[in-house]
């Protein structure tokens, strides 16, 4: 056989050199004829085994009507149906070929995004330990980080929250949109229990879930268990966070994580992505463009509650006592929380700000508060202790007016007059 290198030399003697065919194939020592196919083939010359009989030959005619009428049939079965007796290899690879052809076409959709149309979201839980106060620390199971990368543009914005609850998840999604400043047309989530799920083949939302995206306009979309595809991108945006934002760093704590997060984000958006052919940065424009505008007023989130204060004038969240003035004990006031601070109001007027705290059973005084507390307990000791200006007040007589009667009057007079006395002087 001929091998390429003669091949192409051949043809460059031809070709390039103007050489006829009976001197190339002097000069290199083959016959004419070889040197004419040669110049004749188009494509290298290549060793190709004839092709040898298989022994599913002979029944490949009985596999086939099996297939025409039952095209998924397992090829077990069909072994069991024509006798085959011998291994199966060979005849499971036959039917693999046959069967594409008894089957309908099922071509795979190529899944394509445009602007403004979708933003997946997802939790990352980072594996380390971080110091949220008090000497305690937090691990991954409860340093949840809010994901969310919007299809087209890939987008990546993320915010770690204290907890999974409705109450911090709502209130850190509302920030990624703010900071999205639009906000996409539908939003994607994995069965999360604070978001919904999938129920018979359509998204289950919570209440929680329906009040949020309709102060939006949006929808929500939960994906179906086993069928991670659907949310790929967020997925892969925590691996990426995983591996190439989490190695080598500290944090001192939730806030620093969120400062070295934030700045971290910003640069990667920045960064070329192969399958967009460009940065996120000069896709996000247009992708904010065909998004919805953010709604006029804000949805309510965070922690919301309203109590009666206690005489011990704190309330409680999150595992956590917060103090309040204590001029407004027994008055039903407001508590109003986000990701940052805890606020109380009573009628509208601000009667507790404090920081939130991440970590737990602690309690949290304002001095003006201990102050303001402490004066009124002296005010109401005082007042408890003089005597109260309406208490009636009854005279009682000298003992030595007694003994004046007694020296005076006869003893049915003196009885009378003890009697008259303490019927408050009427006879």
């Amino acid at each position: 056989m001929l091998s390429v290198e003669d091949w192409a030399e051949i043809r460059r003697l031809h070709r390039a050199e103007g050489m006829p065919i009976k001197v190339i194939a002097r000069v290199l020592g083959i016959s004419r004829n070889t040197v004419r196919a040669a110049l004749a083939a188009e494509e290298p010359p290549q060793y190709r085994r004839a092709a040898r009989g298989s022994a599913v030959d002979a029944v490949e005619p009985a596999i086939r009507e099996l297939l025409r009428a039952y095209p998924r049939m397992p090829a077990t079965v069909i072994a069991e149906r024509i006798g085959w007796d011998r291994g199966l290899t060979v005849l499971k690879e036959r039917v693999a070929e046959l069967r594409p052809a008894y089957l309908p076409p099922d071509p795979a959709s190529r899944t394509a995004y445009e602007p403004g149309q979708i933003a997946q979201c997802d939790f990352w839980l980072p594996d380390i330990g971080m110091p949220v106060g008090a000497g305690q620390e937090r691990t991954a199971v409860h340093l949840p980080v809010l994901v969310m990368v919007s299809a087209y543009s890939r987008w990546l914005t993320a915010v770690l929250v204290p907890t999974r609850s409705v109450a911090d998840l709502y209130a850190g999604w509302w920030q990624l949109l703010s900071g999205l400043g639009a906000v996409p047309r539908t939003l994607v989530w994995d069965g999360e229990a604070a978001v919904g799920k999938r129920r018979g083949g359509a998204t289950v939302l919570t209440e929680a879930a329906h009040a949020f995206r309709g102060v939006l306009g949006t929808s929500i979309y939960v994906c179906a268990p086993g069928d991670p595809e659907a949310k790929g991108i967020v997925e892969r945006a925590n691996r990426y966070l995983e591996t190439s934002f989490l190695p080598g760093r500290t944090f001192t704590g939730p806030a620093d994580f969120n400062t070295q997060l934030g700045a971290w984000t910003a640069l990667v958006n920045t960064r070329r992505r192969r399958a967009l052919g460009c940065a996120p940065s000069e896709r996000i424009a247009a992708d904010r463009a065909a998004m919805l505008a953010l709604p006029p007023v804000a949805p309510a989130t965070g922690w919301r509650a309203s109590v009666r204060l206690p005489r011990d004038h704190y309330v409680r969240l999150d595992g956590n006592d917060y103090s309040v003035h204590p001029g407004v004990i027994g008055r039903r006031v407001e508590v109003l929380a986000d990701l940052d601070r805890v606020q109380v109001f009573c009628e509208g007027r601000l009667v507790g700000d404090h920081a939130r705290s991440w970590a737990r059973h602690q309690v949290f005084t304002d001095p003006l508060h201990a102050a303001a507390a402490t004066a009124l307990r002296r005010d109401h000791r005082a007042l408890t202790a003089a005597p109260r200006p309406d208490e009636h007040q009854v005279e009682q007589r000298a003992l030595s007016e007694y003994d004046a009667i007694t020296a005076e009057t006869p003893d049915a007079d003196v009885d009378a007059a003890v009697d008259a006395d303490a019927d408050g002087g009427v006879a």
